[in-house]
C-alpha cells in the first residue's frame, strides 16, 4: 500500500471517531508518517476535496493547523463554500473558468448559467485600465454575485 493511502485511511478512520470534523497539525501528522509535508498536502489536496465530501480549513504558522469537515450539505451550500473558499477576495482567469466547469460537471450549474459566467468574467468583459489584481478583484465579486443567485435560485425549487 502507498504511503499516500495510508495516510488518506488515518485520516477518516479519525474523522470516524470524531463524526464531522478533526483538527491536525500538518508538521506532527508528517512526523507521524516519516515524510515531508507536503506529502500531506498532495493527500489533503487530493483526496479530501469538496468533489469528495470534505472542507479543508488551513492556518499557515505555526506548524499548519488544519481543519477537516465531511460536508452533508444541500447544493445551495457547496455553492456558498465554493463562494467564499475557492474565490476569496479575488480569482484569477484560468481558476475562475475551472471553477466554473467543476460547477457545470457536479451539475450546481446549467449549460447555459456557465456561458452566463464565463462570458461576465471574459477578458473581453474586464477589458478596462486597471491592474491585474484589481481585474481578478473585480472577477471574484462578480462571481460571487453569479453564485449567490445560483444559490437563492437553488433553495427555492
Amino acid at each position: 500500500m502507498r504511503l499516500s493511502d495510508t495516510i488518506e485511511r488515518f485520516i477518516k478512520a479519525m474523522l470516524e471517531e470524531d463524526a464531522q470534523e478533526i483538527e491536525l497539525k500538518r508538521n506532527e501528522l508528517a512526523e507521524y508518517f516519516g515524510c515531508a509535508p507536503s506529502q500531506i498536502n498532495y493527500v489533503l489536496s487530493t483526496r479530501f476535496t469538496p468533489e469528495h465530501g470534505y472542507i479543508i480549513e488551513s492556518r499557515r504558522g505555526g506548524g499548519g493547523c488544519i481543519r477537516i469537515f465531511r460536508m452533508q450539505q444541500s447544493t445551495a451550500d457547496q455553492l456558498l463554500y465554493m463562494m467564499n473558499e475557492r474565490i476569496g477576495d479575488a480569482i484569477d482567469q484560468l481558476s475562475a473558468n475551472h471553477l466554473i466547469q467543476q460547477l457545470l460537471e457536479r451539475g450546481l450549474v446549467n449549460r447555459s448559467e456557465a456561458a452566463l459566467m464565463l462570458s461576465a468574467i471574459s477578458p473581453q468583459a474586464l477589458s478596462l485600465p486597471v491592474t491585474s489584481n484589481m481585474k481578478d478583484a473585480f472577477r471574484a465579486k462578480i462571481l460571487k454575485s453569479m453564485l449567490l443567485e445560483v444559490a437563492r435560485k437553488s433553495r427555492n425549487g
